[in-house]
């Protein structure tokens, strides 16, 4: 399993944008992100730091692996 790095919430959004999904709204810190095709919907907190826990769910969520999205930032 590939190691995530530690991250902002606006690296993560840029690299979800990059992967397809489309912010949809924002409401106080945390933006919410939908794409075609997928049930799942993202919310991404705007924090300096994002867990690696938070960013592996949200991967999970998104259907991606860890080296996809480190191909993205």
């Amino acid at each position: 399993m590939a190691k995530l790095p530690v991250i902002s919430g606006a690296d993560a959004i840029r690299a979800f944008e990059r992967a397809g999904w489309v912010r949809r709204h924002q409401v106080g810190s945390h933006v919410t992100m939908e794409k075609d095709g997928m049930t799942a919907t993202l919310s991404i907190p705007l924090h300096r730091e994002l867990g690696r826990g938070l960013l592996r769910s949200l991967l999970r969520d998104a259907d991606m692996t860890a080296k996809e999205f480190t191909d993205l930032l």
